[in-house]
């Protein structure tokens, strides 16, 4: 860096230091458990393999635990379940996972094939013989092809399931990796192909180059055969932001039509530079707006916050286009035009584009529906596509070569489809159809509503017995998320509903604001100060669930994972009376450390700062660390970590056992050796994890 760009960068530079110091010194000074934040301490590993053996001494007797593992694992590992796929232009491909391929196989065949009901599938790696082969704990976690044939890869693997991975060249036609290959040792990085022998690459250069959140913030232009250290620098975000991305703009040919590099500045706000041979420039966008690809020779931009370029208003939650030739000749001029905008209680779901169409998958009221759009001369026109009505759809799959398209399609009772579309010819057929997992004729699905404390309607789905007695009397587990602008959307229960639903139980899911149900206004109402709104809505959901008499505290349990782990601290918390069992998985719970802990500072948009005095306040007011206090009766809840979580620091699990010891508290916690943000790296892990969930909310919420 020349003189004049670090004398330019020194300020930020020594605000972000600041910032990271004081984030360092939030500790509670009577907080005796901070020692547990060392992940592979020796004395921390053997405090969690102690807890792990109470844990599973009590859970593993029960005898409804082997009977759970072994139902759990025979649905998780049928040979009859769906192999999901892409479709790309060296045919469909799928990672599988059973008992002979632990850790997966990555695999191909083509569309007649996988119509047949055994379809032969052509090995590409085999991640069981690869991790033996080189002594690894491999965890495959996908491969981004080179366009447009897709024959050169860049494959991520992770050590144990963690966020960070290693990145290596494989040619899939040889299937074997590419001697002299570009290669990126472990990291939390993103890759991004200009050409064969281009690459653009944002991770850890070293010399500061990581945010506090970890990720990072320099972005370069790394050539075949060339060292890392000889990358040619193309842009340097900021080490406030939450990290930087590489851009590359591609059609559905392969053509490039833009560069560049995109500086995530929060979890919610970014900009975009494109790199001209002008010199780059700095897109006119709003901060709460997306560049999510190209479609009929149209770019496509998501808004989350309203707009009004040039006297043209669109409405926050809208979906608009530019021309992709006016753009190119200049981004900052280039006029856009509405392609969806979203009506009361809608919101745009998924986004996905063929050679010649655009797909988007529409929320109303929480329930799909699918259309079909192009772009004819000057206007977008809709056409509906006539999947099941009163499911929750996806696209699965969505070809760039051709007009073709796969749909998933499932609701909480019904298995899950996968529907093959041809937009051209408007062929729409039912492939696969996961194998039944419990019998759901007795079941019947509820939607229904909450008044949360302030009024609003919090919308969410009673899954039941038909003959079910509202007697206060049914066991029953609330799940919600509430962050993020993530949609809890129907799907079916699966395990769930073998060890959970065929038992009489109830089963509910809760539609909380911070989610994205709703769109980006639904998300945003319970961000940063409103954060409460999240666990008040969750709350009022309880007590209409016992108000309507389905269940009662006695019998009335939580689970939720991540954000939802919070969640269910939350509730716990503060109206522990509600509850009788409480699952967290990989939760979040200490938030005035959460900064400082794995990659929290990236979600500082969502919580706020505690290094912030004002953020500080109201962060602590729900905080559920602290809030764990003598003389209250918490629901012994079920706390569920992972060692190589690098995303969630498995100290928040750990700090809320240990607190819960010290106030002579009941728990149980079980901390997985492997598995990452995921708590599991396969199907034998999961199965476990299921076991021990429903097994423990058997304990608490059914046993008399």
């Amino acid at each position: 860096m020349n003189k004049s760009l670090l004398s330019a960068a020194l300020p930020s530079i020594a605000r972000a230091t600041a910032l990271a110091q004081e984030r360092a010194t939030l500790v509670e000074a009577d907080d005796p458990f901070l020692w547990l934040e060392d992940i592979e301490g020796r004395g921390q590993l053997a405090w969690a393999r102690v807890e792990n053996e109470k844990t599973l001494g009590v859970l593993q007797s029960d005898p409804r635990y082997r009977r759970f593992y072994e139902q759990a694992l025979t649905i998780l590992q049928s040979k009859d379940r769906i192999a999901y796929v892409s479709l790309g232009r060296r045919g469909l491909e799928n990672f599988w996972k059973d008992e002979d391929h632990v850790r997966g196989v990555w695999r191909r065949t083509t569309l007649e094939r996988y119509r047949s009901q055994d379809p032969q599938w052509e090995t590409i790696l085999d991640v069981d013989a690869l991790a033996n082969a080189e002594n690894k704990n491999w965890v495959f976690q996908g491969g981004s092809g080179l366009p447009p044939e897709e024959r050169l890869c860049l494959i991520s693997l992770s050590d144990g399931g963690k966020d960070a991975a290693s990145i290596r060249e494989f040619d899939s036609e040889t299937k074997s990796f590419v001697a002299d290959g570009f290669y990126l040792p472990e990291g939390k990085q993103d890759v991004s192909w200009v050409d064969g022998d281009t690459l653009l690459v944002a991770r850890d250069w070293g010399g500061g180059s990581l945010t506090q959140a970890g990720y990072p913030f320099v972005v370069k232009e790394l050539k075949r055969t060339q060292p890392l250290g000889e990358a040619r620098e193309i842009f340097r975000g900021e080490p406030t932001d939450v990290q930087a991305l590489p851009l590359v703009l591609r059609d559905s040919e392969g053509r490039i039509h833009a560069t560049g590099a995109i500086r995530v500045i929060s979890s919610v706000e970014c900009e975009y530079v494109v790199f001209r041979p002008d010199g780059p420039i700095k897109l006119n966008l709003p901060k709460k707006a997306a560049i999510v690809g190209l479609a009929s020779g149209r770019l496509l931009v998501n808004l989350d916050e309203e707009w009004e370029p040039d006297d043209v208003r669109f409405e926050t939650g809208s979906l608009i286009s530019y021309d992709l030739a006016e753009w190119k000749q200049d981004p900052l001029r280039a006029k856009a035009s509405l392609v969806f905008q979203p009506r009361s209680r809608q919101a745009l779901s998924g986004l996905s584009s063929t050679k010649n169409f655009l797909i988007l998958t529409i929320l109303e009221n929480v329930q799909s529906k699918v259309f079909l759009y192009k772009y004819d001369k000057k206007a977008w026109s809709s056409t509906p596509i006539p999947l099941p009505q009163h499911t929750n759809v996806n696209v699965s799959a969505a070809s760039r070569q051709a007009d073709q398209a796969m749909f998933t399609v499932s609701n909480y009772l019904r298995p899950t489809s996968i529907w093959y579309f041809d937009a051209e010819t408007q062929n729409l057929e039912e492939l696969k159809t996961t194998p039944t997992a419990f019998d759901a004729s007795n079941h019947v699905v509820d939607h229904c509503e909450a008044t949360s404390c302030d009024g609003t309607s919090i919308p969410y789905f009673l899954v039941r017995a038909k003959n079910a007695r509202f007697d206060g009397a049914i066991p029953t587990l609330l799940y919600g998320y509430g962050g993020f602008q993530v949609s809890l959307l129907p799907s079916y229960l699966g395990p769930v509903g073998r060890l959970w639903l065929e038992q009489g139980n109830a089963y509910v899911v809760a539609n909380l604001r911070g989610g994205g149900e709703f769109g980006p206004q639904w998300h945003q109402a319970a961000q940063g100060a409103m954060k409460q709104t999240t666990w008040d809505d969750f709350i009022a959901v309880a007590e209409d669930l016992i108000r309507r008499k389905v269940t009662s505290p006695r019998r009335l349990g939580v689970i939720g994972g991540s954000q939802g782990g919070l969640l269910v601290g939350a509730a716990i918390s503060q109206r522990p009376e509600l509850f009788n069992a409480a699952i967290m998985q990989v939760p979040l719970f200490d938030m005035l450390r959460y900064t400082s802990l794995g990659a929290g500072a990236s979600w500082i948009a969502e919580y706020g700062d505690p290094a912030i005095a004002e953020q500080r306040s109201w962060i602590e007011a729900y905080s559920p660390y602290q809030k764990l206090v003598p003389g209250k009766t918490y629901p012994a809840p079920l706390i569920l970590t992972s060692t190589k979580d690098d995303r969630v620091h498995p100290s928040h699990g750990r700090k809320a056992a240990a607190k819960l010891a010290a106030l002579g508290q009941p728990y149980f916690y079980y901390e997985n050796t492997d598995g990452g943000h995921a708590a599991t790296a396969n199907l034998i892990e999961y199965a476990r994890r299921l076991a021990l969930e429903y097994t423990y909310a058997s304990k608490r919420l059914c046993s008399e």
